[in-house]
């Protein structure tokens, strides 16, 4: 790696730094992601999986994944699949093997007893009530333990029978022996180890005290040979804790932990404890409900990983904490989708129209483009007949200013077809529109000369003989974009009309494609074909509308 590597960031600065310095051997780079399996991953977690294994490629180096399994009452082998996957997904690839932080319990156990031995750590009998009243304030210093000042022996003795299963949870702890008084009160002796009679996912009964992630975090990082250790910034004022833990490692190299602002998105809740409450409560169907911002729901929503590593490239690493508005992200899957997937004509909400000029038992095939943005995606050819649907939103009897679609007595285009009038409206007997009335103009078919002819408005349409039924699934907001801190629950502010769902109309050629295959319907916005889909049902899911606010926002200022 050359010196004069350019950065991009804070981050890359400072490993920048390290390389020119010659900190670590061969001047290599091993970045960790250290998920706990204790939930799915979101939306917030892309950008540490971006941000971790994008510079593990930029300096040919490598990137661990590290389970932090140090809580067996809340993890399990369903999140360690999970998250596995949502990372291949995303088109990362781990240095082998897959880490554990039980692989290192015996290890971490041998350091707890190395740093008691130099007179780093003690075994305290106070509850945790009692640890936190007396741990101070920012303006007032902390209380020592009565246990605090035990012999090395002692507290040998109590942490080999704390590991043997001698006391009950909660009856005692081991604590990092540091100062009380402290200014940064993550000081004032921290509890690393804790007695929790629970069967790991991995390693069974066999341990009942499992370190704390203060204590896992750094040692692990130190044994697999971590380099740069890239924390979110709530970690930031746990660095010297971090440093302070890694003397029981007996090491030349040790790594070095740098803090980044989470990523937060408008709309989108990133709170594991939330997420878990809207799925057992029932607001949403499962973790991979397309409305969840957990990466697996983002997936089954129809987002690509190029459209997430994009967003995540284009709103950068910072510093300090903000919000990035949703806008922005539905730009980037708009931006991908464009010019890759195929178009085609979808009625969501459908009325019914007769020609009624057409011939009864004609049909006409008709060609259109599969996606005008790139020619090599070729044509198809659609069936046009006498009865049709159009979306029931293009049409207003009594149209309003501007109102370019069809109204009694004027002309639209039909895409890629003809030119027709309305000529009448029929309803039924609660005066709901039945169905439109409209004549031809045969002279302005699609291709011919007569096509020229200019009319204001064009419709996308499904012919009513070919028509395949689909349930459309349109979604909004969980949570108003508008939403701010006002005290509620945030339970009161869930969006309870988030989903609805359409039964649709669209062309035949729907069929031709499968579960996952995405498409943009016209002039409705993008579409994945969702698995809930049957032989008898096809089932979709929308991605984005059209509408590209980020954009219009971004013309605005």
């Amino acid at each position: 790696m050359e010196e004069k590597e350019i950065s991009s960031n804070f981050i890359e600065a400072e490993i920048n730094k390290d390389i020119a310095n010659h900190v670590y051997e061969n001047n290599r780079v091993l970045t960790r992601f250290p998920p706990e399996p204790n939930g799915y991953l979101h939306i917030g977690h892309v950008k540490s999986i971006c941000l971790n294994f994008g510079l593990g490629e930029k300096y040919k180096g490598a990137t661990n994944v590290r389970f932090d399994d140090t809580n067996p009452t809340k993890e399990n082998v369903e999140y360690v699949n999970s998250i596995l996957e949502d990372i291949r997904w995303l088109g990362f690839t781990w240095k082998e093997p897959v880490h554990y932080a039980s692989d290192y319990f015996p290890e971490l156990y041998e350091c707890a007893c190395r740093l008691i031995k130099k007179g780093l750590a003690y075994v305290d009998d106070q509850t945790s009530e009692e640890i936190r009243n007396t741990r101070g304030d920012f303006s007032h210093p902390g209380k020592e333990s009565p246990w605090r000042n035990r012999s090395i022996e002692e507290n040998l003795k109590l942490f080999q029978e704390m590991k043997e299963g001698k006391y009950k949870d909660g009856e005692k702890v081991l604590r990092a022996k540091i100062d009380m008084a402290a200014p940064n009160v993550v000081m004032r002796d921290p509890v690393i180890y804790r007695i929790l009679h629970a069967t790991h996912h991995r390693t069974g009964d066999t341990w009942c005290i499992y370190p704390l992630y203060d204590f896992a975090h750094p040692l692990s990082d130190a044994i697999e040979g971590i380099t740069h250790s890239i924390c979110t910034l709530e970690f930031e004022e746990r660095r010297p804790l971090y440093n302070w833990c890694l003397q029981a490692f007996e090491s030349k190299e040790k790594p070095r932990q740098i803090e980044f602002a989470r990523l937060n998105v408008s709309t989108m809740i990133t709170s594991k404890r939330k997420l878990r409450k809207m799925v057992e409560s029932g607001v949403v169907s499962g973790w991979d409900d397309p409305r969840m911002p957990t990466i697996c729901g983002i997936r089954r929503r129809g987002y690509t990983p190029e459209s997430l590593r994009h967003f995540c490239e284009l709103i950068g690493v910072a510093k300090s904490d903000n919000t990035v508005d949703i806008a922005f992200l539905e730009y980037c899957i708009r931006e991908d989708l464009k010019a890759k997937v195929p178009r085609i004509m979808t009625v969501i909400d459908p009325i019914k129209v007769v020609l009624t000029n057409y011939p009864e038992n004609k049909t006409e095939e008709l060609v259109i483009e599969n996606n005008p943005e790139d020619e090599s995606m070729g044509s198809r050819q659609v069936t046009f007949s006498r009865n049709i649907y159009i979306e029931r939103e293009d049409f207003m009897e009594t149209p309003v200013k501007k109102f370019f679609r069809m109204t009694p007595g004027k002309e639209v285009r039909l895409k890629g077809a003809y030119i027709v009038r309305c000529d009448e409206v029929v309803k039924n007997d609660d005066d709901s529109i039945k169905e439109i009335h409209c004549t031809v103009d045969f002279d302005t078919r699609s291709g011919t000369p007569g096509a020229d002819r200019k009319v204001k408005g064009t419709l996308h349409w499904v012919s009513a003989d070919t028509a395949v039924d689909v349930d459309i699934r349109i979604y909004d907001y969980l949570i108003s974009p508008d939403d701010t801190e006002d005290g509620k629950d945030f339970m009161e502010k869930i969006n309870t009309h988030s989903l609805t769902v359409f039964e649709g109309k669209a062309e035949a050629a729907i069929k031709d494609y499968q579960v996952g295959d995405r498409f943009q319907f016209l002039r409705k916005g993008y579409f994945i074909i969702d698995k809930d889909s049957t032989k008898e049902k096809l089932v979709c899911n929308q991605i984005v509308g059209l509408r590209d606010t980020w954009a219009k926002l971004q013309n605005k200022k």
